[in-house]
């Protein structure tokens, strides 16, 4: 007698050969799905789908992907959803379809097929308080959403659009969905920010600490929408300054980690700023040797969340650098608190996007 969940796993494979696999290239096409990889280099994922029966491992092997006890002679698996309580994957609970991909050394990429606005709905609550003012969890849907058209168009011949960390926008799933954030999005269906009549890349960080950045210092994109502007509405922030202190030694480690060599740190020179009052360069010096290195490359080195922005001064006391610096993240486009605070005093989602993206226009996608 074979068992209901062998059963639901034949099934499902039978499907996958016959035709699940198909619609990945027709995915391609539809631009209203955002392809989300919410799992990387995994050795294997645990799958549930309810009302399916099917509560099982998906792995990786030589020849292509097993299900529980059964293999998939195929790099590539489409589970798709075609009931309303969605796919469980890791104990997260997804809307749309997933596909698995097998890479190298038999680890496992795992993509979300998605509606481009229930992505928006399973990011905004994760990006924005659900408390806010409707008016900034608008701008934050339209700016988001925004974003995530970017990426699609850019990243086509990828096996994804983005990520679902904040190295694009934190997304959580069906999971993280919330009343007021959903209907935000409901209420800017379809709207993104459009520059010479194209989606822009509408970047966005928690604070800018005074003045937004340039985004052409920090990536290869220079329009008017991004060039920076000044802000006077976060600093009643709480990330508005910060503070941070790392002993040399700990510094000297990290960097050693990445391509830079160096020990006994003795000095830390800030180099030159830009408009916005970010630092650009700086150079670390010991007694046997010295280089420059971006305030950028910095961050992401020590840790964004431990030197929070490139607005900071940095003084050697002892074995310690002392950091004391204004706002949090990259500084580029929207201020996610200036946002907050334009809306408590009345200004529109409108406003508030023209402010931080000079030149835009609210489009329909």
């Amino acid at each position: 007698m074979v068992s209901p969940l062998k059963k639901s796993i034949t099934r499902l494979i039978i499907l996958v050969a016959a035709c699940y696999l198909l619609p990945v290239a027709c995915y391609a096409q539809a631009p209203q799905y955002v392809r989300v990889a919410v799992i990387q280099d995994a050795p294997f994922v645990r799958l549930k789908i309810k009302g399916k029966n099917l509560n099982t491992t998906v792995t990786a092997y030589k020849y292509g992907i097993l299900m529980g006890d059964r293999a998939v002679r195929s790099d590539k698996l489409l589970i798709k959803s075609d009931g309303p309580d969605g796919i469980i994957l890791g104990g997260r609970l997804f809307r749309g379809d997933i596909q698995f991909i097998k890479k190298d050394e038999r680890r496992l990429l795992v993509v979300n097929y998605i509606d481009l606005e229930d992505y928006v709905k399973g990011i905004l609550y994760n990006e924005a308080s659900h408390y806010w003012p409707m008016e900034a969890l608008k701008a934050q849907a339209i700016v988001s959403r925004t974003y995530a058209v970017y990426q699609m168009r850019q990243n086509r011949p990828r096996d994804y659009d983005v990520t679902a960390d904040i190295y694009s926008q934190v997304y959580g799933g069906r999971a993280s969905e919330r009343y007021r954030t959903n209907k935000a999005v409901d209420e800017t269906r379809g709207k993104i920010l459009a520059y010479q009549d194209r989606a822009l890349p509408a970047y966005f960080h928690a604070t800018c600490g005074g003045h937004t950045e340039d985004a052409s210092l920090l990536w290869n994109i220079n329009i008017a929408p991004l060039k920076g502007v000044v802000c006077g509405f976060c600093r009643q922030s709480p990330h508005f300054n910060w503070h941070s202190v790392l002993s040399l030694e700990e510094i000297a480690e990290a960097l050693n980690k990445d391509k830079y060599r160096i020990n006994n740190i003795k000095e830390i020179k800030i180099l030159g700023r830009d408009n916005s009052g970010r630092i650009s360069d700086l150079r670390v010096i010991s007694a046997q040797k010295e280089f420059k290195i971006s305030a950028k490359d910095l961050r992401n080195i020590l840790g964004p969340n431990v030197i929070k922005s490139a607005n900071f001064q940095v003084q050697v006391a002892g074995g310690d650098a002392v950091f004391e610096g204004f706002g949090w993240g990259h500084g580029a486009g929207l201020c996610q608190w200036g946002a907050y605070f334009m809306a408590k005093q009345g200004y529109t989602t409108g406003e508030i996007l023209k402010h931080y993206y000079p030149g835009s226009d609210i489009r329909t996608f």
